[in-house]
């Protein structure tokens, strides 16, 4: 695989997934006057998406042990395609919805098979780099998205925000000459895809989630029973969905606990940051996307540069230092909030180049940790687990400020970026604990090229 020209290609299609995503964000408000709904069901259009994309991530990164990375990505294209003609024809809720779970189901072998991709077929010493790079696409997206999708649904409406996906198809041609058929890959073609597992999980998740959001037990019961019937349900499969010697690694659970720190910390300070432009200083929504931007366009800058420094100083370093400077930045926020709202613009743009550099880290370290044999299974459910912290992140905080103690506004977002803090603490503490006692790299984890 001639991975220096993948890679790019692969990136650009992540840019196009996740800008489509940030896009809604901003959008919310039209869509819920046009539609005629209200904030609480309107919400779903996001929750929603973040939920399905989870799950699609993680089970297109298990297929990918019975299927070529090329076949399995087409099928997402196709998903997308069809989110784009319901989600530009959509003129109610049901159709809206519809149009984004599809549009999830399609964007989630974008983000999942990346990784897998680069596991198998990248070498070690160009591998930091490449998965920066499809990190990049992702943060320029970032950026651009809240910009793009605000003058989009001004301009030709909401529902034109879903042709920006549909856009993808022109890449088409390039990933099936350029990706491997994979025709020399032993698939499991003599074992089964453990459908029963991959439904159980996709019971627990959302269920989780809004027991989270919600605050339901009702939901927490149900997540409970599911995930002791998957659990029980791994233990006796023959060929499990989740590989339950994954959890058996001591070093693999170091690795989740940072991934779901990392996410929550980085998707926590997004979620925050319009929040506290608007309570604190009364700024606009078209405000805070300029103050989010220009972290955004940095880190998209900085991710490729990263991923040189990961292949030349190592993923400890690049990591060591970006946890630095998280910690700085939220003492800094804490002391400083109500200072100036440019405070905030100058904290994301250390925190998204930070967290650039950490989260690539620890994508190239599962990537090397793991045997060939559980690096479908090992990437998808540390993908998930990002997700799912990013998605808890945002619902506890948005708790935190729906209940809040404080007379002023100001005190609820200090107490957040206090948990914030905590959280990045607590992970930085991890970090040294696993170089403390990293184990050795197994002799077969990627495929030789």
């Amino acid at each position: 695989m001639r991975d220096k020209v993948v890679i790019p290609l692969w990136a650009a299609g992540i840019f196009l997934v996740v800008m489509n995503t940030t896009m809604f964000n901003v959008s919310l408000p039209r869509i819920l006057a046009d539609l005629h709904i209200s904030s609480s069901l309107g919400s779903w259009l996001i929750s929603g998406y973040s939920i399905v994309f989870a799950l699609s991530v993680v089970i297109f990164s298990r297929l990918s042990d019975w299927y070529p990375v090329r076949k399995l990505l087409m099928v997402g294209i196709l998903l997308l395609v069809a989110s784009c003609v319901i989600g530009f024809t959509a003129n109610n809720f049901p159709m809206a919805m519809l149009a984004r779970i599809l549009q999830a189901a399609g964007a989630g072998p974008m983000q999942g098979l990346g990784l897998v991709l680069a596991t198998r077929y990248v070498p070690n010493d160009r591998r930091g780099k490449s998965i920066s790079l499809i990190a990049a696409g992702g943060s320029l997206a970032f950026g651009i998205g809240p910009v793009l999708g605000g003058i989009l649904t001004d301009s030709l409406g909401w529902n034109s925000l879903f042709l920006v996906t549909g856009l993808i198809v022109l890449l088409v041609p390039a990933y099936w000459k350029m990706l491997p058929s994979e025709k020399d890959f032993s698939f499991k073609k003599d074992q089964k895809f453990d459908i029963v597992g991959a439904g159980l999980l996709v019971i627990v998740i959302p269920s989780l989630l809004l027991s989270i959001g919600r605050l339901s037990w009702v939901n927490l019961l149900i997540a409970i029973v599911a995930f002791i019937v998957l659990v029980f349900h791994l233990r006796r499969s023959s060929n499990p969905f989740i590989l339950p010697e994954l959890f058996r690694n001591t070093a693999y659970r170091k690795m989740l606990f940072m991934s779901f720190c990392c996410f929550a910390i980085n998707l926590g300070m997004v979620f925050l940051i319009p929040l506290v432009l608007n309570q604190v200083f009364g700024q606009s929504a078209s405000f805070s996307g300029l103050m989010i931007f220009p972290g955004a366009i940095l880190s998209a800058i900085m991710t490729p540069i990263i991923g040189r420094w990961i292949d030349q100083y190592g993923n400890y370093r690049l990591s060591f230092i970006g946890y630095i400077i998280m910690v700085v930045t939220f003492a800094g926020l804490i002391g400083f909030l109500t200072f100036s709202p440019y405070i905030l613009m100058v904290a994301y743009m250390l925190l998204a180049s930070s967290f650039s550099a950490v989260g690539s880290s620890l994508q190239n370290e599962v990537s090397r940790m793991l045997p060939r044999k559980q690096l479908s299974s090992g990437v998808g459910v540390f993908q998930l687990t990002q997700f799912f912290g990013g998605a808890t992140a945002t619902a506890v905080f948005g708790l935190l400020i729906a209940r809040n103690p404080f007379e002023s506004a100001s005190g609820i977002y200090r107490m957040n970026y206090v948990v914030l803090l905590t959280m990045t603490v607590l992970s930085f503490i991890m970090l040294i604990w696993y170089m403390r006692s990293k184990p050795a790299e197994p002799a077969d984890h990627h495929i030789k090229i």
